[in-house]
């Protein structure tokens, strides 16, 4: 049986041999995090958010929206109205749609409706701050797509209130179509934000 270092020492005095025991090494040192692995994971979450925005938009508003005219005599739905809509039109629509398809536009609204802004948010936020790297133009571009979300949530909620009232009021009819309106300007600037960072963080010394 082997002696250990107290028995060893007893017996040799200072003569006897002490093994030496060292740490294991590290197993797998090229497991460690560098800046490279960390660019490429927010690469592949940038993707998958570009994919699931295009995805969102065109089941939403090419598709979803599109074929809620089936329910109201081909007239289109309040979100899809780049330029607003009136006390008119919505009472026009209003009559078109009975309970069930204006049940549909509501849930239609709390489900792509809502996860659309949201992931598109998230994604341009990504987008912006892999790109940009300095802080107050970041602040300013990340400033774009946060606003586009609050308005498009905004703009939901409002359509939807205004529409399950039993007569049209202007002031709600307004601020639906003023939010409506808003929405799709936001989305569009924030498309030339999104290319704004690319084109800032290409360029040379763009991340310096």
């Amino acid at each position: 049986m082997a002696k250990t270092p107290a028995q060893r020492i007893k017996k040799h005095g200072t003569k006897a041999e002490i093994p030496q025991h060292h740490l294991p090494a590290v197993i797998n040192p090229s497991t460690s995090r560098t800046p490279e692995k960390a660019q490429n994971n927010s690469n592949l979450i940038l993707i998958a958010g570009l994919v699931a925005s295009l995805f969102l938009f065109w089941y939403l508003h090419l598709l979803t929206l599109d074929q809620l005219t089936q329910l109201s005599d081909g007239l289109a739905m309040p979100d899809s109205l780049f330029g607003g809509f009136d006390v008119s039109y919505v009472e026009q629509l209003r009559q078109a749609m009975d309970a069930d398809a204006v049940g549909q536009l509501n849930y239609l609204h709390k489900t792509a409706g809502t996860l659309f802004p949201l992931i598109f948010g998230f994604t341009w936020l990504l987008l912006i701050g892999t790109n940009v790297a300095r802080k107050p133009l970041r602040w300013a571009l990340w400033a774009v797509p946060l606003l586009f979300v609050a308005v498009r949530l905004w703009g939901n909620a409002a359509i939807d209130s205004m529409m399950s009232v039993s007569a049209s009021d202007a002031g709600a009819v307004a601020l639906a179509s003023t939010l409506t309106v808003a929405g799709w300007v936001l989305f569009l600037v924030s498309l030339l934000v999104g290319a704004i960072a690319v084109f800032s963080g290409r360029r040379p010394g763009g991340r310096g």
